[in-house]
């Protein structure tokens, strides 16, 4: 399903959309980390930015 840049909020901001490079390059910058380990996260635990963060805390 493609990204609907017209609907931002919750939904669109609890999901990592590896697929889109601005959305990469967004949360790379604001987890601190490289597209490499998010991409690692999203494989291991899914999309959800919730469970992403905790994954990269430990």
């Amino acid at each position: 399903m493609a990204d609907n840049k017209s609907a931002t909020g919750s939904p669109d901001r609890d999901r990592i959309n590896m697929s889109e490079d601005y959305e990469v390059r967004d949360w790379t910058e604001s987890l601190g980390v490289s597209r490499e380990r998010l991409q690692e996260a999203v494989d291991a635990v899914g999309s959800s930015a919730d469970k992403v963060r905790e994954y990269l805390s430990r």
